[in-house]
């Protein structure tokens, strides 16, 4: 019987040699982003972070006004409340601390809810008018200094004749004006002008004068002259 015999194949193919992986590299490369990226982020958020830190640092509490209080009004511990505040050396809000010794002194201007309170808002309450008299007197335009009025001021409280006095009445008044047409006041508070530029400033006065004023007052016979304040 033939038999073929086979030469073993000796030349048996070689795997082919692969080329360096490129994928590998690139992966790598990402991984690496990736990591920086995150590195970063927790940087800026741990430098946001510090930022906040130091910013609620410099946050003090202050007064702050709950509800409206006009001019004049003694203030109540309900017309105040505490507020966080970043400080600001251009401001000089009232400490929180002190609310206490705010509680019974009087609004010097209109408290409007939600403003801060400072100190030229507020006029002592045992100060002036303890032996003075307090008159409110409704000054309308012109008949005062727009914006010259402060709490503390001297004024000269002016009695003007009744509207519609007579022509040789107002004469022979003019020519006999003395110091009882003038009443020497102190301004205790005021209040905003309205739209049309009257406003309301409380003065303190001698009782012997109180009631003279209060009557021209109601009949809007009274200008108001501030003083110099120089020789006060």
């Amino acid at each position: 019987m033939d038999t073929t015999s086979f030469a073993p194949n000796v030349a048996s193919p070689r795997q082919p040699e692969l080329a360096p992986s490129t994928g590998t590299k690139a992966r790598s490369k990402r991984k690496w982003s990736l990591a920086a990226v995150l590195v970063l982020a927790a940087l800026l958020g741990s430098l946001a972070g510090a930022v906040l830190v130091a910013r609620a640092g410099d946050r003090v509490s202050v007064l702050g006004i709950a509800r409206d209080v006009q001019a004049g009004q003694k203030i109540t511990d309900q017309d105040l409340v505490t507020v966080s505040f970043a400080e600001d050396p251009g401001l000089s809000p009232v400490p929180a601390s002190e609310r206490n010794s705010v509680v019974g002194q009087i609004a010097a201007v209109d408290l409007r809810r939600g403003g801060l309170l400072t100190r030229s808002q507020l006029t002592a309450g045992g100060g002036l008018g303890d032996t003075k008299e307090i008159v409110g007197i409704e000054v309308k335009r012109g008949f005062a200094p727009r914006g010259e009025l402060q709490p503390g001021d001297k004024a000269a409280a002016v009695l003007l004749p009744a509207q519609g006095a007579g022509s040789s009445t107002s004469s022979s008044k003019s020519s006999q004006t003395s110091n009882s047409d003038v009443i020497e006041v102190t301004v205790k508070s005021l209040s905003t002008p309205d739209a049309s530029g009257a406003m309301v400033v409380n003065v303190a006065v001698d009782p012997a004068d109180g009631a003279r004023l209060a009557t021209l007052a109601a009949a809007n016979q009274v200008a108001l002259v501030r003083e110099p304040r120089g020789g006060n």
